[in-house]
């Protein structure tokens, strides 16, 4: 077993009004051989809307790589890359 993955979601009101809201549901999303190892939190605010270098909401940030316009087809990719599953 590698390192626990964390996944921080932010939850502020841009990223909620540009689709974060469905990022919530990414837990349900994940495999079941991934659940000890993912570890998924929100955040109020992660303040990188206010820097147009991070791109657009909604944001995710998966140990420390920044995933703009995050989705959960998106956020799964990398969480599989890191699990060496890509």
């Amino acid at each position: 077993m590698g390192n626990t993955i964390s996944i921080v979601i932010c939850s502020g009101t841009t990223c909620h009004v540009m689709g974060g809201g469905e990022l919530l549901l990414l837990e349900e999303q994940l495999p079941l051989r991934w659940k000890d190892r993912v570890l998924i939190e929100g955040a109020p605010c992660l303040g990188l809307c206010k820097d147009k270098v991070w791109g657009k909401a909604p944001y995710v940030k998966v140990d420390d790589e920044i995933i703009s316009a995050a989705s959960i087809p998106k956020v799964i990719e990398k969480i599989a890359e890191k699990l060496g599953e890509k």
